[in-house]
């Protein structure tokens, strides 16, 4: 089970980092950029986990594989990019990928480290989507989680099957991989069918009434 968990984590933070790294790419960043981004993508949802589950120093700096994958990442991705590109969205492809695999790992270890099933569920969501909102507001955009089809919903579903599988003593392996295919099942169907949570109505902009905010006279 350790091995599992481990091979999860690894594939995980490979594949967030491959699609910070696409992001970066697409910005125009120079190498030590992209390869910034990739490790922030790919480790700043674990980073969040064990902290907050006291598992210190966090796995991604106590172990050099997490170094190493995420730089791995980020120079496969800076050397063959335009092939990458040829991916259908491959940003959104990694991205539900590592949000999967991130999801169910983190629900699994907070459950390994005492907590509740709702709040090693909810652990497990925060975890899933911690890298992409540190990978967004590094590069000033709103975080895919606030605008896009079910993301975090998607965490959260397979982090709950993880958790309901522990409390009916189900195999981990199989509601750990099955969580998994739930996430990256419902986030992939979302994008396609445009699902997504209610938005609320647009309203009128408030006005805003200060002297320095009204438009000058261009002849002034």
């Amino acid at each position: 089970m350790k091995l599992l968990v481990l091979l999860l984590d690894l594939a995980g933070t490979f594949v967030f980092a491959l699609s910070g790294a696409t992001a970066a790419v697409r910005r125009r960043l120079d190498l030590f950029g992209v390869l910034v981004l990739a490790f922030v993508a790919a480790n700043s949802g674990g980073i969040l986990r064990d902290v907050l589950i006291g598992a210190v120093p966090p796995a991604s700096i106590r172990d050099w594989r997490y170094l190493g994958v995420s730089v791995l990442a980020g120079l496969v991705t800076f050397r063959w990019a335009p092939s990458i590109e040829r991916l259908k969205n491959p940003v959104r492809l990694f991205d539900a990928a590592g949000l999967a695999m991130f999801a169910v790992v983190g629900a699994n270890k907070a459950l390994e480290h005492g907590l509740e099933p709702p709040m090693a569920a909810l652990l497990g969501m925060l975890s899933g989507i911690g890298g992409g909102i540190v990978r967004d507001v590094l590069l000033r955009e709103v975080p895919l989680v606030l605008r896009a089809e079910l993301y975090a919903v998607a965490a959260l579903a397979g982090a709950l099957v993880v958790v309901t599988g522990e409390w009916l003593a189900w195999p981990t392996t199989a509601t750990m991989c099955g969580g998994a295919l739930l996430c990256f099942g419902l986030r992939m169907a979302a994008i396609r069918r445009g699902w997504r949570l209610p938005v609320a109505p647009a309203g009128d902009a408030p006005r805003d009434d200060r002297p320095d905010a009204r438009p000058r006279d261009p002849e002034a």
